[in-house]
């Protein structure tokens, strides 16, 4: 069992960790807004707190960094310290030790905070004034009188891991029962099973709402990211905040959080303009990079949009060709979009010429896995000269994933509704081959279809998937899948219906097969295989440009 004392310091870590991102946002915005009291006013209040907690637990070293860094706030908010350069830089670097004490409490080599730092934070509260060290010790927070408990309780991810994987496996039985009951005609057993219905949907919710976290708590890290990063590039920045209330799956974020800074640092390094190139162009000195979130249906929509030098996808096709991902006649006939997809080839980081002429290209395959693993969708859009916008969707929960159900040559499948545009009828005549694979024409959009019959189950030997007299019908049902910026239509023999599934993972050695990323148990009992939309892309693709 987990000692109380192990458990009260494992609360003050996760606080005093979100003490520091709230500091960090408001020290950025104090920057730009020297005189304002409301910020001032917070970050005292947050240093203050952080004082008082540290000290209560025992953490001296981060009880007397903080009070110095509270004491030199007060003299500023009493406008006895000027918020000046020297000072700021000095203010920052005791925000930063802070961050390295609370990450290191833990850590037995860690050794003594620097002292010439610690010198530079007595100078400025010593030498400057003495009349507000007293502050802290009257200043009164809380008036009240009577006592009461937090409503919040911290509890560890793993253990709402695990009750997400109780939960998904009551979900299976559930679905199950729930189909014997409509077998067996029972009014009873019926009752029953729709209140179990009822009930285990309610659980899932409550559970993956327990798991919610406001996406606030990753963008509160980027102003001063977007600071350091631009000022060592001699750039200037206005960074643009918003949906910081919009809640995601914490494991999702988690994941996300090296790729958003991955794609926020290439953005700066690569995408924008320096001051005097952006003037020459028309533009404004200042370069805007706009980090939004929005819910959209059951997933969360992330933009980052710059107003940077954009991409030069002639120079990409260019570079694709000589890294040999492509042949030079499938360069030709590629749109924009399958251009821009060339971007999260692997291999492709490598070129340091696309950094140089678009900014992009560093590892953006790496985010894409990322992604990926997530199951999620990730594209990008960019005008030459004008800027570039990555668009992330992000599924709500990991464990539980909205799936389209469908049946190829009577075995079940299910497909992530993440990745699925549109479901299509479309008669035999509607298709048409072009190049050894169909076409169809969709809303004037060329797309590229495949029996996926053919792609699961035929001989690679024998395999033709441009052969129209091996489908089965006159009429084909045609479900439009996107991926990396690409779409793919699949036929499918059956459609069956929407529904939540919980995805387990292949034993082996299915599980070495890439495109089945799962399997799920119907209601009726029946083994459903989940299809990975990313790998059969990708295996569709290299088998066209192969």
């Amino acid at each position: 069992m987990k000692s109380r004392e192990q458990e009260y310091k494992e609360i003050f870590i996760a606080e005093a960790l979100e003490y520091f991102d709230a500091l960090n946002r408001h020290i950025s915005t104090l920057e730009k807004e020297p005189d304002s009291d409301e910020t001032l006013a917070e970050i005292f209040r947050l240093l203050h707190n952080l004082k008082a907690n540290s000290k209560a637990i025992g953490y001296l070293q981060i009880s007397d960094v903080s009070h110095k860094l509270e004491t030199a706030f007060s003299l500023i908010r009493n406008k006895e310290l000027t918020f000046s350069d020297e000072v700021v830089g000095v203010l920052f670097d005791g925000i930063d030790l802070l961050g390295e004490l609370i990450h290191n409490v833990d850590n037995p080599n860690y050794g003594e905070p620097d002292p010439v730092l610690l010198r530079n934070l007595d100078i400025i509260v010593e030498n400057l004034s003495d009349s507000t060290i007293e502050l802290a010790k009257v200043q009164k927070y809380n008036t009240s009188k009577n006592l009461a408990l937090s409503e919040l309780i911290y509890i560890q991810i793993r253990k709402l891991d695990h009750m997400m994987n109780l939960v998904g496996e009551l979900m299976i039985d559930r679905d199950r029962i729930l189909s014997i009951s409509r077998d067996l005609n029972n009014d009873e057993l019926k009752s029953v099973s729709s209140h179990l219905y009822r009930i285990t949907e309610d659980l899932q919710y409550s559970v993956m709402d327990a798991r919610l976290v406001n996406i606030g708590s990753l963008f509160n890290k980027f102003p001063r990211i977007v600071r350091d990063v631009a000022t060592a590039e001699g750039k200037e920045v206005n960074l643009e905040l918003i949906g910081h209330d919009i809640q995601i799956d914490r494991n999702i974020l988690q994941i996300m959080a090296d790729s958003l800074l991955h794609l926020v640092r290439n953005a700066i390094t690569h995408g924008l303009e320096k001051p005097d190139e952006r003037q020459a162009k028309g533009k404004g000195a200042v370069g805007v990079l706009r980090l939004a979130a929005q819910s959209d249906r059951e997933n969360v929509l992330l933009k980052l949009q710059d107003d940077g030098r954009g991409i030069d996808l002639k120079q990409v096709k260019r570079t694709a060709v000589e890294k040999q991902l492509i042949s030079a006649e499938a360069a030709r006939g590629m749109s924009d979009n399958e251009v821009l997809s060339l971007l999260f080839e692997p291999g492709f980081s490598t070129a340091k010429e696309i950094t140089e002429y678009s900014g992009r290209g560093v590892g953006l395959d790496v985010v894409k896995n990322a992604i990926d693993s997530i199951g999620g969708r990730i594209s990008v859009d960019s005008q030459k000269g004008k800027g570039t916008t990555f668009s992330m969707q992000l599924p709500s929960s990991i464990a539980v994933k909205g799936a389209l159900l469908f049946e190829v040559d009577s075995i079940y499948f299910a497909i992530p509704l993440i990745h699925t545009d549109q479901v299509v009828s479309l008669d035999k005549d509607e298709l048409h081959e072009v190049g050894g694979v169909l076409i169809a024409n969709l809303k004037g959009e060329t797309v590229t279809v495949v029996y996926l019959n053919e792609l699961l189950n035929a001989p690679e030997a024998t395999m033709d998937l441009g052969d129209k007299s091996r489908l089965n019908g006159q009429v084909q049902n045609i479900i439009i899948v996107s991926y990396n910026n690409r779409k793919l239509g699949l036929i499918v023999d059956k459609l069956y219906r929407q529904q939540d599934i919980v995805v387990k993972s292949l034993s082996k050695p299915l599980d070495q097969i890439d495109i089945y990323g799962g399997v799920t148990l119907l209601g009726t009992g029946k083994v459903c295989l989940v299809l990975d939309v990313p790998a059969v892309t990708r295996y569709f693709i290299q088998r066209k440009q192969g």
